[in-house]
């Protein structure tokens, strides 16, 4: 059983110990670089997640600790390609320039949650994006989407119109576009530093998903969110692992991860926690005294369609002009989404 508790009394750099005493008994002990707070649901929930799935799959000869502040989010994929640590969850778009097939899951207009959204990305990204080969230099293991983005901000915003002119933290990829066809002011800061952003002024309101409700405390310096059916975008995430570290697993553990945890298994796994903690965000929203979700109005919806068929147009042709089927990638994902 994971002991969760552990996590709640970190210090940076600290690590942490996902489960108990299978641990101690572990052949193998992987480590996994985190950059989100210790009580997050990427490392309360999802990492744990992890664990336990690594350990059922070989029985117990492997195993992994998790460490807090070896490097800043944008530096988690190069962290690994040189094995500082065997494991993160980078954030695609933090590192400009350096992921564009990642976006297709990022466009606004698909229907449906994190779950559905990232077992269509891992069954997609095999079929048309694999040969891009942008994850080179890290094994991948796991692909998921964070739930609809939404405009939260520390003055209430109740039309769409309202949001030119504002700024607004937007972490790169679809989430930069969106924000620029909005007309906003585009901050770029990494999720961890949202709070004191927000905090000093420096922003008027961040585009994130409704886990950063509780997860980045967003209640206390964002009030009001602006909920747009669907989202402006979702986030594109990825498990990555060292290549050295799993290639000097045994034969039998190396297969064992490969065919009960790793892939499509274990990315429907993190897309269900994170519709669970979008859940849980949404009621920290709601119990918060002064907190309101202010729903876009019909003609805001019809507004967004006009902008979000611009930037699926935009992002289709990049993909199309590194040799992307983007059309039939495009159609596959929402075909996908339908059928999970």
């Amino acid at each position: 059983m994971i002991k969760l508790s552990k996590i709640l009394a970190l210090a940076t750099a600290a690590t942490v110990a996902l489960s108990g005493a299978v641990a101690f008994a572990a052949d193998h002990t992987l480590t996994i670089s985190s950059w989100a707070p210790p009580t997050h649901g990427i490392n309360s929930k999802m990492w744990p997640k992890f664990v336990e799935m690594i350990e059922e799959a070989t029985d117990g000869k492997v195993t992994a600790e998790l460490k807090f502040g070896l490097a800043p989010p944008p530096a988690q994929m190069d962290l690994v390609m040189d094995g500082a640590a065997d494991l993160s969850i980078i954030f695609h778009g933090y590192q400009a320039g350096r992921f564009t097939g990642t976006k297709l899951i990022e466009l606004p207009g698909y229907e449906g949650n994190a779950e559905q959204a990232s077992v269509a990305y891992w069954r997609v990204h095999d079929k048309y994006l694999a040969d891009l080969d942008e994850h080179r230099g890290v094994k991948l293991i796991a692909l998921h989407t964070h739930g609809p983005a939404q405009l939260h901000s520390a003055e209430p915003v109740s039309s769409l119109d309202e949001i030119s002119g504002l700024k607004v933290r937007i972490p790169g990829g679809v989430g930069g576009d969106v924000g620029a066809a909005l007309g906003a002011t585009g901050i770029k800061v990494p999720a961890p530093k949202v709070y004191e952003t927000l905090a000093s002024g420096a922003a008027d309101g961040v585009v994130m998903p409704f886990e950063s409700r509780k997860g980045f405390k967003l209640t206390e310096v964002a009030p009001n969110v602006y909920e747009l059916p669907g989202g402006l975008y979702r986030g594109s995430f990825a498990y990555i692992m060292n290549e050295d570290a799993f290639a000097d697993l045994p034969a039998d553990l190396q297969a064992a991860l490969e065919e009960k945890v790793f892939g499509e298994r274990l990315s429907r796994e993190l897309g269900a926690i994170w519709d669970e903690i979008d859940a849980a965000g949404r009621e920290a929203t709601v119990a918060a005294e002064g907190n309101t979700i202010n729903a876009a109005s019909d003609a805001d919806r019809e507004a967004y369609g006009a902008i979000q068929a611009q930037v699926i147009d935009k992002v289709l042709t990049e993909l199309s002009d590194k040799g992307v089927d983007a059309k039939a990638a495009h159609e596959a994902v929402k075909a996908e989404m339908a059928a999970n």
